[in-house]
């Protein structure tokens, strides 16, 4: 499930694109928190639901291929079983020519597990190597910077 969110105004805080992940028991490690692996994966699931879904009004897919060529992640709290989705919120930090950076948070109401960023490039697939970003994806990636 997915949502976006602005902040208290569009100078104080980049709009964001939330995701809500359900933590399962396959995700847990043999210390009953989620495994770091799984925390990557919820990156993943919502940079997807944000890449291809981002817009509703939106019904061809938005972004061409893309590669992921960094990814860095604080582990800041364990992320334990729950009921309740976390929230994996995303926003855009950085657009370049052929690349942009995406800033995740994984947290609920009273706490931040995780704190990740992701450098991803726009890929010719045919080519085998990078792209430039074109013009709609550049628009997109804009509203949430």
């Amino acid at each position: 499930m997915t949502q976006t969110e602005a902040g208290p105004t569009a100078t104080e805080t980049p709009r964001r694109h939330v995701h809500l992940q359900q933590v399962r028991y396959a995700d847990l490690d043999p210390q009953f928190h989620v495994n770091n692996v799984r925390m990557l994966t919820y990156l993943e699931d919502a940079r997807i639901s944000f890449l291809h879904f981002g817009r509703a009004d939106q019904k061809d897919q938005l972004f061409g291929a893309m590669v992921v060529a960094r990814q860095e992640a604080d582990y800041l709290a364990p992320l334990l079983p729950r009921t309740e989705p976390v929230r994996v919120e995303l926003w855009v930090t950085e657009v370049r020519n052929s690349s942009f950076t995406l800033a995740y948070e994984i947290l609920d109401e009273d706490t931040v597990y995780l704190r990740a960023r992701t450098v991803l490039v726009g890929f010719d697939v045919q080519a085998q190597r990078a792209r430039r970003l074109d013009a709609t994806e550049r628009a997109f990636l804009a509203d949430y910077a």
